[in-house]
């Protein structure tokens, strides 16, 4: 998202998994979910630190706050929030302009998608998350929101929690007619869904491999993700 309004520049330290763009792979990485060099922090002296709740541990973020820096967490729970989050930290760094207009682009093409899908027929998907354990979305995950974008039906959305763990015969008892996972190697060698060819998407050959960075990651490319889960849906529709 910094990147995004232009701040790129000014980010003088990330954690490990900051890879996008190809310029935030030269930033350096002085923590992950392990824990934060502290003593780097306190040595680099940022005006802002951007947080993710989720990703960082609590000790470490009520330290940063001890030491009186300036925090900003990042937890957009819908689609509509990345716009949201996107004027916020523009307001932050001084980039106010450019954040508008990206997340004014964002939003309208959010709004056309939503417009584009609302009347198409449902079609009913199994998301599978991961394969060992076999892992799957629910009604309160961040993926459910681009699902319902694109008028899916997550076979497993009154499962208790946002991302259960399902076994293969309850898969196959929900009888999906898309069955979709990220792209991982893992996820992908982890379950060879052509063992059950009674499965609407085994038989139907609706099996797709998606872009987990894009769908997985709440910023201003999720919207891509949107775009590329409704066209696989789009060939279950034909």
């Amino acid at each position: 998202m910094l990147y995004a309004i232009g701040a790129g520049d000014a980010i003088v330290a990330t954690t490990d998994h900051a890879d996008y763009p190809e310029a935030a792979k030269a930033i350096p990485r002085i923590g992950g979910y392990y824990g934060i060099q502290m003593e780097q922090v306190l040595a680099l002296k940022p005006d802002l630190i951007v947080t993710w709740e989720g990703g960082n541990r609590a000790e470490d973020l009520e330290m940063l706050k001890k030491f009186g820096f300036t925090l900003f967490h990042s937890n957009p729970k819908t689609l509509e929030q990345v716009g949201q989050e996107l004027l916020a930290l523009g307001k932050l760094t001084g980039r106010e302009a450019q954040a508008q207009q990206v997340a004014d682009d964002y939003l309208a093409r959010l709004g056309a998608i939503r417009q584009e899908y609302a009347a198409k027929p449902k079609v009913r998907l199994f998301y599978q998350l991961w394969s060992q354990p076999l892992m799957t979305v629910g009604k309160g995950s961040w993926i459910e929101q681009i699902i319902q974008t694109c008028h899916g039906e997550n076979v497993f959305l009154d499962t208790q929690g946002d991302y259960p763990q399902v076994s293969i015969e309850t898969v196959l008892q929900k009888t999906p007619e898309v069955i979709l996972r990220s792209q991982d190697e893992g996820n992908i060698n982890g379950i060879d869904w052509q063992q059950w060819p009674e499965v609407p998407a085994v038989a139907k050959g609706h099996i797709y491999a998606l872009d987990a960075d894009l769908l997985h990651r709440a910023g201003p490319r999720a919207i891509d993700g949107v775009e590329v889960l409704c066209q696989a849906l789009d060939k279950a529709r034909q």
